[in-house]
């Protein structure tokens, strides 16, 4: 949480990756740097390993990737702790995540999409992929053809909502050996159809060597950003030097001299906007909360005690082995 908020602050839904922490997958993204800069709030819900023991989230889980249930529920039980307590602005609440955390980030987005402005979706998954664990599996390897009117069926169907629907992001690298790109295809063709607009981008250009298309509405605002980071392998684009110096390298956040979390930032509105909005003195309902708190607000899954522990997918290295692990205890494979 920064130092100083703005008032009315914006809210920032991150999710991690398979294997990840919440500190660690800020500190390589770099989020709670543009947090402090620029006054906007952060919520980091953080997975437990009594649900999943790759720390994934369960985007794959019929019993959590649905509105009302489970994980989603969780999160948006969090989100809205968060307005209550520090009168978040709720047209500016925005969720991102990386791989289980990105597919996760679709599941939100659909299951309550009158909550978000926008999400970004990075090395992620379209909402509906799957519903257990072997459908997940063949979902990040991208088998199967897709339909454009049936992926935007599964968001509308998700919800009784009848738009405005949130804008998106979606960035993924083209080398990604561990959730193919196929999926960002879709994730496309999923949101195209939503907000019911041409396959044709109103904007095509290479920023950093990296493929940029936009789609707009009728009044000029985006509503579909797509990019495609060229020779990069999963996880999450940074750029750790030069202007948009944001993050650090570690395992999945990758250097690609182009920084996902300003873009996505500056996409929302939340840089200078934030800035000039800041007061002097944080704005919190409660006067005790005054001091300074460096870290980000991190909410952690609580254990469904109904739901047995799940393993999924948590990068190249390994991830038939537990994938298959998993159908051998299911039965499902010898």
């Amino acid at each position: 949480m920064p130092e100083r908020l703005a008032e009315n602050p914006a809210l920032v839904v991150v999710l991690h990756g398979c294997t990840q922490s919440a500190g660690g997958y800020d500190r390589g993204s770099g989020w709670s740097q543009l947090a402090d800069e620029h006054g906007f709030l952060l919520l980091f819900p953080e997975q437990q390993r009594a649900n999943n023991p790759n720390l994934c989230f369960n985007w794959f889980s019929a019993t959590d990737n649905a509105r009302g249930r489970g994980e989603a529920l969780s999160i948006r039980q969090m989100i809205m702790t968060m307005v209550d307590a520090y009168d978040v602005d709720p047209s500016r609440i925005f969720v991102t995540g990386l791989s289980a955390g990105g597919a996760m980030t679709s599941v939100m987005l659909a299951s309550y999409p009158e909550l978000f402005a926008g999400g970004a979706i990075i090395a992620g998954l379209p909402h509906g992929s799957a519903s257990n664990t072997p459908q997940a599996f063949e979902a990040m390897r991208g088998a199967g053809a897709y339909n454009a009117r049936e992926l935007g069926d599964r968001v509308r169907r998700a919800s009784d909502h009848e738009g405005p629907w949130p804008s998106i992001s979606i960035w993924h690298g083209s080398a990604d050996a561990t959730v193919s790109s196929t999926n960002a295809d879709a994730i496309l063709a999923q949101w195209l159809s939503v907000h019911d607009i041409e396959p044709t981008p109103n904007v095509s250009e290479k920023i950093a060597g990296h493929r940029h298309r936009v789609w707009h509405d009728g009044t000029g605002r985006a509503l579909i950003e797509d990019y495609r980071i060229s020779n990069m392998g999963h996880g999450t684009p940074l750029a750790t030097t030069g202007p948009e110096a944001c993050g650090a390298v570690m395992p999945h956040m990758l250097e690609a001299g182009i920084s996902s979390t300003r873009r996505i930032a500056a996409s929302w509105g939340l840089l200078e906007a934030e800035k000039e909005r800041t007061s002097a003195q944080s704005v919190r309902k409660n006067p005790e909360a005054a001091s300074h708190v460096p870290a980000p607000r991190i909410g952690r899954l609580e254990p469904l005690p109904s739901e047995p522990a799940r393993p999924i997918l948590s990068g190249k290295a390994g991830v038939e082995k537990i994938i298959h692990d998993a159908l051998r205890a299911a039965g499902l494979m010898r």
